[in-house]
């Protein structure tokens, strides 16, 4: 008889968790849109991830070397370079790096979302250095490991010309950060 009541104490705090974060979020835009976002929200890498379930209306264009990132079944996120013509270079899980359109980026994934990695100004964080390396390695092939040699790996790659191991999306967007010297905002791609 306990494991309903510890089912709905467990729903309950689940609820407050995702209503504090939408609170959180809320304030955040609003920040954002006044241009001023407290300090605590410039010292961390991204100051605003990717969600499923809390969305926002932040839309942002990519432009040729952008980063994009979508879901993968809601625990990890895959990253990939925005090419131009409706084309992200990616490395896929069988180690080959190729060029998608955005619903094959999707296709197998459970996010239904491309998010830009974007300024606190809806600017996409794009260079054109990276989307010329990201051409340049399309069909080669790389040793593929979910933790020292992914998706992130091979963007920042992309974006450095440097083999860095990234094992985690929270150290990806704290190495992006650094490397723009900006807060990263992770916005749902403006179609």
């Amino acid at each position: 008889m306990a494991w309903p009541l510890i089912w709905l104490g467990g729903a309950a705090l689940g609820a407050l968790a995702l209503a504090e974060e939408k609170s959180r979020r809320d304030r955040l835009n609003l920040d954002r849109r006044l241009g001023r976002l407290s300090p605590e929200d410039k010292k961390s890498g991204a100051a605003l991830t990717p969600s499923v379930l809390l969305r926002t209306d932040s839309k942002t264009a990519p432009a040729p070397g952008s980063i994009v990132c979508c879901h993968v079944y809601g625990v990890i996120e895959h990253t990939g370079i925005w090419l131009g013509d409706d084309m992200i270079a990616e490395l896929h899980g069988s180690g080959l790096v190729r060029a998608v359109s955005p619903r094959r980026f999707l296709a197998g994934r459970t996010g239904d979302s491309i998010f830009v990695a974007a300024t606190a100004s809806h600017e996409a964080m794009a260079q054109e250095q990276t989307a010329k390396r990201a051409m340049d390695n399309l069909f080669t092939y790389r040793d593929y490991d979910l933790l020292e040699n992914n998706c992130h790996r091979f963007v920042w790659y992309c974006m450095t010309g440097e083999e860095q191991e990234i094992r985690s999306f929270d150290g990806f967007n704290e190495k992006l950060s650094l490397h723009f010297g900006k807060t990263v905002f992770w916005d749902q791609l403006a179609a």
